[in-house]
């Protein structure tokens, strides 16, 4: 076997600082704080480094999946990126579900990948993969440093690429001898360009339209929990303008005290029938609608054909500065009609549905709370269910990849530890990563889940129809259903160490919601419907 000097070199040679030590105080340095991590023997000098260089938390997930969507949770409440620590390829790629909700939501993440040492490539050991490959499938930025000295300077770029408006996902992929030899000294932090201004061509155009006709003004990003969604709201009272957002958005301001926004139905025929109404779109960081999927013999552009597209800003412009100033353009009133408290009336006893479960979560929400919502059929045609309810910041599955939900709660009580995070989830989604309830277990975090349990993968079997492949056959309903065995959720949950109760009927789910909200630390219900 012929020797290498790198093989031989020991960790920290002639030097205080190894590669690991750099990367970790490099991040520390350029804002990085809490480390989502999954690690193996690749990525145990920066684990060691986590001890020596002070400043980042290191929260450990027990399934990559959940590494991620966690760090897509904290992104998307901080507006900052959190680290990722994954295992070589298979690591990376067990987590690329979540990268791709994260892409899709325009958050801010960084991955750190860890690879085989440089000489040992050529030898073709187990784990060997192309992780590069696997990385650019879904990362906006790609780096793979071939030097312990050249490790701190592309963690700076890995942090300002994620950074770059509106949020990008950086992956950098740290082979092992690059994170035990010698290292100079960290990187400081790099300038991240400010979001580009809107032109005042734009501007004018706007505001002319908003003049005649019907607009519907169509929101995506920042816009939607920033200073410009108050905008939004004054620009309606002044133009009669409606406000909407995508079905499924990465982050809006909502409840009593924030404008009125429509979020666009999920089913194609529901957007097309709503948006007929108007005369143009006004996009504002967002894209015009489209159908989730293609259906045989329905329309998958969901603008109607007589409705003009006009773009405001686009998602890497500064689109609550463009509101700003179109409410400033058109002399829109200083204030403007918000919503008001009135959450729904708590329902009668009986047989849980999933109507009753949102009306009671809406009707009980604490103020301030986070709602994270991937129940897709229990909780989508009860959304508005929310819209009077105390004010919240309203998260949702970007990507349309299931099992985000969980984690992506996970995240964000990390970031807002001082806020009451609920979890609506359903149980077939749950399963991908249920894992994240160990994690919200271990760190304590203030996260409430409601389980919603109808044993079926129940959107598929409207899917089937809508494809135009019903089937009453055994075989294929057999693939949709969750039953034989039933999950038990309360045991799983428990034996993640998360306290949880089976409810069946209205008035017990409520009293174990009102405990649940009460209690601090994460509670799970199960809410069988």
């Amino acid at each position: 076997m012929p020797q290498h000097t790198a093989a031989n070199a020991q960790p920290g040679q002639d030097t205080g600082l190894n590669g690991a030590d750099s990367l970790v105080a490099t991040l520390v340095e350029s804002g990085v704080e809490v480390c989502f991590a999954n690690p193996g023997t690749s990525e145990m000098h920066f684990v060691s480094a986590l001890d020596r260089i002070p400043g980042i938390r290191p929260v450990l997930c027990l399934f990559e999946g959940v590494a991620t969507g966690a760090a897509d949770g904290y992104a998307r409440m901080t507006g900052k990126p959190a680290c990722t620590l994954l295992h070589l390829g298979p690591g990376f790629a067990n987590g690329m579900a979540n990268l791709h909700n994260a892409r899709k939501g325009q958050s801010p993440v960084i991955n750190i990948v860890g690879d085989h040492a440089t000489y040992h490539e050529r030898y073709n050991a187990p784990l060997t993969s192309n992780v590069t490959a696997f990385a650019e499938a879904i990362s906006h930025w790609v780096a793979r440093p071939r030097s312990a000295r050249a490790v701190a300077a592309d963690a700076a770029r890995a942090v300002r690429a994620a950074r770059i408006a509106p949020g990008q996902v950086a992956t950098l992929i740290l082979p092992a001898d690059t994170a035990w030899l010698p290292a100079e000294r960290p990187a400081p932090a790099l300038a991240v360009p400010a979001p580009a201004s809107v032109s005042q061509t734009a501007i004018d155009a706007a505001a002319k339209a908003l003049a005649s006709g019907k607009t519907a003004i169509l929101l995506r990003g920042a816009v939607l929990h920033g200073e410009g969604l108050d905008a939004a709201g004054r620009i309606c009272a002044k133009t009669g303008s409606t406000l909407f957002c995508d079905t499924f958005t990465p982050r809006m301001r909502s409840g009593a005290g924030s404008p009125v926004v429509e979020r666009l139905p999920y089913r194609g025929k529901g957007v097309l029938a709503r948006l007929n109404d108007f005369d143009r779109i006004l996009l504002v960081g967002a894209q015009p609608p489209v159908s989730f999927f293609a259906y045989p013999g329905q329309e998958g552009w969901l603008t109607p054909p007589h409705c003009d597209i006009l773009t405001l800003s686009q998602p890497d412009e500064d689109g609550n500065g463009a509101l700003l100033a179109l409410a400033e353009a058109i002399d829109a009133p200083s204030h403007a009609p918000t919503v008001q408290l009135d959450p729904p009336a708590l329902p009668g006893d009986g047989p849980l549905t999933a109507e009753a479960a949102l009306r009671i979560v809406a009707a009980l929400l604490p103020e301030n709370a986070i709602v994270a919502d991937e129940g897709i059929t229990s909780t989508l045609p009860y959304a508005n269910l929310l819209s009077q309810a105390a004010p919240h910041d309203y998260l949702a599955l970007t990507g349309g990849s299931i099992g985000g939900i969980l984690p992506l709660s996970t995240g964000a009580a990390v970031a807002a530890p001082d806020r009451k995070v609920v979890c609506l989830e359903g149980d077939g989604s749950a399963m991908y990563t249920l894992q994240a309830l160990w994690t919200q277990a271990r760190e304590n975090l203030d996260v409430v889940t409601v389980l919603y349990a109808n044993r079926s993968y129940a959107v598929l079997n409207q899917e089937l129809k809508l494809v135009r492949a019903a089937s009453k056959g055994d075989k294929a309903l057999s693939l949709l259903d969750l039953q034989d065995p039933s999950l038990d959720w309360v045991k799983l949950a428990e034996g993640m160490g998360v306290p949880a109760v089976r409810t069946e009927t209205t008035q017990a789910f409520a009293d174990a919601l009102r405990a649940a909200l009460k209690a601090t630390g994460p509670r799970l219900i199960e809410a069988v419907i």
